[in-house]
């Protein structure tokens, strides 16, 4: 079996620039595949951390990093806690970081999860033990109008309203093969290359997982805990995700100082990171080539200053 090689591998290694005794971290570990570039790189001192909240990702991952064993500290849990992560282990500040956001191929590709609305499964898709909510919850128990709402929103389906009211129809649906039935009937794309349950699925997911709010709590983090210098890189997959990382990075390489006899920021502060591409970096046609999962691909990266 030929390693997985994660989305944008050689732009996350060339935008990081890991380096001999640097400290890093994955915060979503997934196989390790990033993790590996990173801790090579790094060598023969370099340090890494990696979190994820999957049991099962960081199984594959330990296996995968057993090599580097004694230069890698791994976690099950969420990016979301970074700062109480690197607490932990001593860490006052990390030369680079990155983020993969959203669901893994790993997940994607088991149909236990329910990731998947071109397998037949559970309707779960949690990354981890610790949600208590899963698909099957919202699709079984929100109003029609809460699931109209998320869909529209987090789908970003025009079709929201009557895909929700066929499933409140339907209803209880226990199976990812049943809730995409009801969505090709009631939402039956013809010439459009994206599965009508494309965006259902997706907005499903972003709710359960708490994603927007994860990112939102984690890149403050982030950039704090970033040395002078340090890099963090971040790698979104749709529009919404995409949005918050662009705006979060564009405001803090920004001075904020207000203008004689205005005042127009309560704290004033000169610009924390610059940006190191001002638009984001893209899969190449090689990779888009060989991963078609990589086409919604977007990299972003800062320096901190």
């Amino acid at each position: 079996m030929t390693a997985h090689k994660p989305v944008l591998y050689q732009e996350i290694i060339h935008a990081l620039q890991p380096r001999n005794g640097g400290r890093y971290v994955d915060g979503t570990l997934g196989a390790g595949g990033h993790a590996r570039g990173i801790l090579e790189a790094c060598a023969p001192d370099g340090q890494l951390l990696g979190l994820d909240v999957d049991p099962q990702a960081l199984a594959l991952a330990r296996e995968t990093l057993a090599p580097y064993e004694g230069r890698i500290h791994l976690a099950q849990a969420s990016h979301i806690t970074l700062s109480e992560q690197l607490a932990s282990l001593k860490w006052e500040s990390i030369d680079g970081l990155v983020l993969d956001l959203g669901a893994s191929s790993m997940q994607f590709d088991n149909p236990e999860r329910g990731f998947s609305f071109m397998q037949d499964g559970p309707l779960d898709m949690r990354f981890g033990p610790h949600l208590m909510m899963s698909a099957a919850d919202i699709i079984n128990t929100y109003e029609e109008r809460e699931l109209a709402d998320i869909i529209f929103k987090y789908g970003e389906d025009r079709d929201a309203r009557r895909i929700a009211r066929a499933i409140i129809q339907a209803r209880p649906l226990h199976t990812t093969g049943e809730l995409v039935a009801v969505i090709e009937k009631a939402s039956p794309r013809r010439g459009d290359k994206t599965h009508p349950a494309t965006q259902t699925f997706q907005a499903l997911r972003i709710v359960v997982n708490e994603e927007l709010a994860a990112v939102e709590i984690t890149l403050p983090q982030a950039v704090a805990a970033l040395k002078s210098g340090g890099r963090c890189a971040v790698i979104s997959f749709h529009s919404l995700e995409d949005r918050i990382v662009k705006e979060y990075f564009r405001e803090q390489s920004k001075d904020l100082i207000n203008p004689p006899y205005e005042k127009i920021y309560e704290v004033e502060r000169k610009a924390v990171v610059k940006l190191v591409n001002k638009k984001p970096i893209l899969p190449g046609e090689e990779e888009l080539r060989d991963n078609p999962r990589s086409r919604s691909a977007k990299l972003r990266v800062i320096e901190k200053l």
